[in-house]
């Protein structure tokens, strides 16, 4: 796990005014400190994950460090938390009953990331 200094000091090459938004508020709490992380990396180590692959995962409320992508379907709800999605895939999503949520929104209302799991 990545120290916050070691976060800070990747922050300051990021250029995107919401990714830099998202780190900051991940970095200040405890249980959202390895997606801030994740996100101070490089661009590929955040993945982008087909509505396939998040309908295999049995958590409820799934967080992806990357963008949703459309390929496939999602047979259960979900609460899916992820820093963008493609048009197709939040259709998707709201069709088949799921709620989608930005990261930033998500750390506002659940500061200790309870009942949530990180897909990398």
């Amino acid at each position: 796990m990545k120290s916050k200094t070691k976060i800070e000091s990747q922050l300051r090459r990021k250029t995107n005014p919401e990714l830099v938004e998202t780190i900051i508020l991940a970095k200040k709490n405890q249980g959202w400190r390895e997606v801030a992380a994740i996100l101070t990396g490089p661009r590929r180590n955040r993945r982008g994950i087909n509505l396939a692959e998040l309908d295999k995962s049995p958590s409820k409320s799934v967080v992806i460090c990357g963008k949703v992508l459309s390929g496939g379907d999602v047979s259960k709800k979900k609460k899916v938390i992820a820093l963008g999605f493609s048009e197709k895939a939040r259709e998707k999503l709201r069709n088949a009953g799921c709620e989608t949520k930005l990261i930033s929104e998500e750390i506002k209302l659940n500061k200790d990331a309870k009942g949530v799991e990180i897909l990398k």
